[in-house]
């Protein structure tokens, strides 16, 4: 697999990263470990280098098992992890207050069995501490050598700006894909413009762009996807005319509709590197494919004009959640 940068950082990865989460929190029960190791081993061989987790995946079983995975081969990949909730659980709020995020370094460090985090991000914003101070405490653990890069999670413009200015943000992780396209307004103009390279989480709609889910598949009482208003019933039914779209051009093009999800992504800029993740290696493979679908300007004129007469229906987070993001 091709190689990427991140903006103007330095930091190289595979085209497509990997998002770990899943394996362990979020999206029903967590997954075998052997299983687990076997897939994180595939993404490797397949080429994929770059693996995101966080201390709040579990929480720490993510960070645990990337740790056990990732061993052999450490120095050629690139680990992404991330602070900012209280005792690394997302129910009790922020906290991004430098004490903590100089414990939570410190604690990934053992878990993940490494010297150094490649890529260190605020996984929501905090309210109550100033991101000068989020941005100077991550800027001393990179000068540490503990920290190689910073990274930012939903966050806004203005805090995107305000953190650049005290240390470089290499990258930002946020939603964006062909149903939630928000980012195209304001933050992809002000990465380009700053040089930060941008990490679409979600790259297939949780899921939902795969053509996998429709309005009668049951979720797992512990998923995720249960408190999600996108995902009712009757918003699955309306959105499903997107997936019906992509199924349409990935026929055409002998792929399958998460590919044609991927590679429209990996079309809109040369610093997007979007992390779809996933439990079953079928889909990692078929992920791993996107990254050599070849769309051209015609194709995606041909997606934007279909996708712009769609209106997808729900909000991508509950309120609670929604809330936290574009800080």
């Amino acid at each position: 697999m091709k190689k990427k940068l991140l903006g103007n950082s330095g930091l190289e990865v595979s085209t497509l990263g990997l998002g770990c989460m899943g394996l362990s929190f979020g999206y029903g029960p967590a997954t075998d470990k052997a299983e687990a190791i076997k897939l994180l081993h595939a993404a490797f061989d397949a080429g994929v280098t770059f693996f995101d987790s966080a201390e709040a995946y579990g929480p720490f079983a993510n960070e645990e098992l990337l740790g056990e995975a990732l061993a052999p081969f450490r120095n050629e990949v690139v680990i992404a992890t991330k602070f900012g909730f209280k005792e690394g659980k997302p129910d009790l709020g922020m906290d991004s207050r430098p004490e903590n995020i100089r414990a939570v370094a410190e604690a990934s460090l053992k878990r993940l069995k490494t010297d150094h985090i490649d890529l260190f991000y605020q996984h929501r914003v905090d309210p109550n501490v100033p991101i000068e101070d989020v941005a100077g405490t991550v800027k001393d653990l990179i000068q540490e050598g503990k920290v190689k890069h910073f990274g930012l999670s939903e966050a806004s413009v203005q805090t995107i700006r305000k953190a650049h200015a005290i240390q470089p943000v290499a990258a930002l992780q946020s939603e964006y894909s062909l149903w939630w396209r928000e980012p195209e307004n304001e933050i992809l103009p002000t990465l380009e413009e700053l040089g930060i390279g941008f990490v679409p989480f979600s790259p297939l709609g949780k899921g939902f762009l795969t053509g996998a889910i429709n309005e009668n598949t049951q979720f797992d009482s512990t998923d995720f996807r249960n408190i999600v208003p996108r995902f009712s019933e009757e918003n699955r039914k309306a959105n499903q005319a997107l997936v019906d779209l992509l199924k349409n051009i990935a026929a055409e093009k002998e792929a399958t509709p998460a590919q044609i999800a991927l590679g429209w992504l990996l079309a809109q800029k040369p610093w997007i590197v979007p992390i779809p993740g996933t439990t079953k290696l079928h889909r990692l493979q078929e992920n791993i494919g996107a990254a050599s679908i070849e769309l051209t300007p015609n194709d995606l004129q041909q997606i934007e004009d279909a996708a712009s007469k769609i209106t997808v229906q729900g909000a991508r987070y509950p309120e609670h959640l929604q809330k936290r993001v574009g800080k």
